[in-house]
């Protein structure tokens, strides 16, 4: 997996290499004089690698290493991102370095991947003005830019942000376009993952048939995919609706298809869908839930 800031990718553990891999790949890359050879954008790849593995003095000499190696003030104020990342500074220090790149000429994917850092930033802090100021502006950066890739990401923060604002028009809006935008891009398991997301998004302003469908297409695709966690998320939202329609038999043979899938794969069930089945078989038969819990709400 890998974090996309533009030209500088910071690369992330895959979850098809092991630690023990990625440690080589590190230390061969960066042992003894190695490091001199590894210019500032690789660098920078590195530093989220090497803290995952938790290897936070090899992180902060990629740091220093990729300052050092700059070649232009671009490459200086992605280290100075980055840094500012590393050191948890607070809000204030990223609209500095905001304002900086907000002037500065051929660092669009820097000034979009500062804005959208800005914005989450603002969303962790519940204000949530300050993060749709932040979010629009990266959006507007990469549009200008046409990042595709990069708005999917500013699409997917503008729906939380309008979430939490009870914006459902501009939620369901942004997410849309999202949607849209992943399937022209053949991103397969992101568009599972928006399809889901939009389908909630209906369903709280009671657009249920709409919402059924879209659930039903990220289903489709999350098991296409054999993505576990997609089809949970997707099944689970269409027992939620069938629940509001106080069906519970098609809640339950739906949650029963995800246990069966889960089964299939050797892979334990989450207890959360083994209790609902329960609480819904006592619903189906018209007696209490066994944990007191009456249908679920989306």
């Amino acid at each position: 997996m890998a974090a996309v800031c533009g030209r500088f990718e910071v690369t992330k553990l895959d979850a098809n290499i092991s630690p023990e891999q990625a440690r080589q790949v590190l230390s061969m890359l960066t042992d003894g004089g190695s490091m001199d050879a590894i210019n500032t954008p690789l660098a920078l790849r590195l530093i989220g690698l090497a803290q995952e593995l938790g290897e936070e003095d090899l992180a902060q000499r990629l740091l220093d290493h990729a300052l050092e190696a700059a070649a232009d003030d671009s490459e200086r104020m992605w280290t100075r991102f980055e840094g500012l990342k590393m050191a948890n500074a607070g809000t204030s220090a990223f609209e500095q370095l905001a304002e900086t790149v907000s002037e500065a000429e051929g660092v669009a994917d820097l000034n979009a991947a500062v804005h959208h850092h800005l914005a989450l930033m603002f969303l962790a802090d519940d204000a949530l003005t300050e993060a749709r100021a932040m979010v629009q502006r990266s959006l507007a950066v990469r549009e200008t830019n046409n990042d595709r890739e990069g708005i999917t990401y500013g699409l997917a923060l503008l729906v939380a942000v309008a979430k939490r604002q009870h914006d459902m028009d501009t939620a369901i809006a942004a997410g849309t376009q999202r949607v849209e935008l992943l399937g022209s891009m053949n991103k397969h398991t992101a568009k599972m993952e928006a399809l889901a997301d939009l389908a909630h998004a209906q369903a709280t302003i009671g657009a249920f048939e709409v919402a059924n469908e879209l659930f039903s297409e990220s289903l489709e695709l999350a098991t296409e995919l054999e993505d576990l966690s997609g089809q949970l998320v997707a099944r689970w939202g269409l027992a939620d609706l069938a629940e509001i329609g106080e069906d519970y038999e098609t809640a339950m043979l739906v949650l029963s298809d995800c246990l069966h899938a889960f089964m299939a794969e050797n892979v334990p069930t989450p207890a959360a869908v083994r209790q609902r089945i329960q609480a819904l078989t006592a619903l189906r038969d018209g007696g209490a839930a066994g944990d007191g819990q009456g249908p679920h709400e989306l």
